[in-house]
């Protein structure tokens, strides 16, 4: 294909109803809650896991938002982390309080405050990437240094996929298809690239981590609220940013004037920037023409064959790569 494929990021979960779920969950919400539900929505149909995610109404008059999973799948400990996590954010942050959790028969829910608004980025538009980037800088202020301790290093994160480009130069891997015909061509400068991380990823700053789309919303008043906040780990301060920029300027946002004049990056080396993009495009290369993990859905591999896509689009700008295909 000669262009990047397209996700509809509003239609790539698969989640169990309200109904679905034990009764002994329900009760165990209410219980917690204080009140009882007086409605459930249809789940939300965002994210990549099978979890539970719905807005409820409350006898008491509030509106909240349910999140639920059983041992076993990803979102069980996913969900249990971000009620970990979140209550010990600065107050700046603004992320859905968590009001309370259930835990009962192996099921757990975490109840936070109903947010009501929209994902940015569905396409991005200049307005959208403003407001995403003023909360993003406004994030890294008061995340550095981490208010948390014990966090893990974001290279960490990714851990051994940064190795990706050697495996496959080296035919430990195969090369993945579906991507670019130029990608064989600059897979040695994109392994080096990767060798950067320890040093060019280093850093004292809470990291979401995780940074989408469809891990923010836009209310009513064009505040950016910043949700799931799994994967907190320590990195440098422009990580979360940085790494929404390929996909923006896949739809037409000029990140690279924006780097030129953000707080964030305006002083960092233009080869650690690109160190994180390439970690991100080895990550995203890895595994995607396998079959989704349990507890996710196909559209998992959607999402990492378009980031694998733009992630390396925007290195060949940055880099002046060779992109005629033969």
């Amino acid at each position: 294909m000669s262009r990047a494929p397209d996700v509809d990021y509003s239609a790539t979960s698969s989640r169990p109803g309200w109904d679905s779920l034990p009764p002994a969950l329900h009760e165990a919400v209410a219980v917690a809650l204080g009140t009882q539900l007086t409605s459930v929505s249809t789940p939300v149909s965002t994210g990549f896991t099978g979890g539970f995610a719905a807005r409820a109404q409350l006898a008491d008059g509030r509106r909240v938002f349910i999140k639920a999973a059983g041992e076993g799948q990803h979102a069980y400990e996913a969900y249990q982390r971000e009620a970990e996590v979140v209550p010990q954010l600065p107050k700046a942050i603004r992320a859905p309080a968590i009001i309370t959790t259930a835990h009962v028969d192996g099921w757990f829910a975490v109840v936070s405050e109903w947010v009501d608004g929209r994902m940015p980025g569905a396409p991005w538009t200049v307005e959208d990437f403003g407001l995403v980037t003023a909360a993003c800088e406004q994030q890294a202020e008061v995340l550095r240094p981490s208010p948390l301790g014990g966090l893990s290093k974001f290279v960490d994160l990714v851990g051994d996929d940064v190795v990706v480009p050697a495996q496959i130069l080296a035919g430990e891997l195969a090369m993945p298809t579906g991507l670019q015909g130029w990608l064989p061509r600059v897979l040695p400068e994109l392994a080096e690239l990767v060798k950067l991380a320890p040093d060019a990823l280093a850093g004292d700053s809470a990291a979401h981590s995780d940074l989408r789309p469809d891990n923010m919303l836009i209310d009513n008043d064009g505040t950016c609220w910043t949700l799931d906040w799994n994967w907190l780990t320590l990195g440098p301060r422009w990580v979360d940013w940085v790494g929404l920029l390929p996909i923006a300027q896949h739809q037409g946002i000029d990140t690279l004037a924006a780097i030129a004049r953000s707080p964030l990056t305006a002083d960092v080396p233009k080869d650690h920037l690109d160190c994180l993009v390439a970690v991100v495009a080895a990550y995203m290369i890895k595994n995607f023409e396998a079959p989704p993990p349990p507890g996710c859905t196909p559209a998992l591999r959607e999402h990492q064959r378009l980031h694998a896509w733009t992630f390396l689009d925007w290195l060949a700008v940055r880099r002046n790569w060779p992109t005629v295909e033969v």
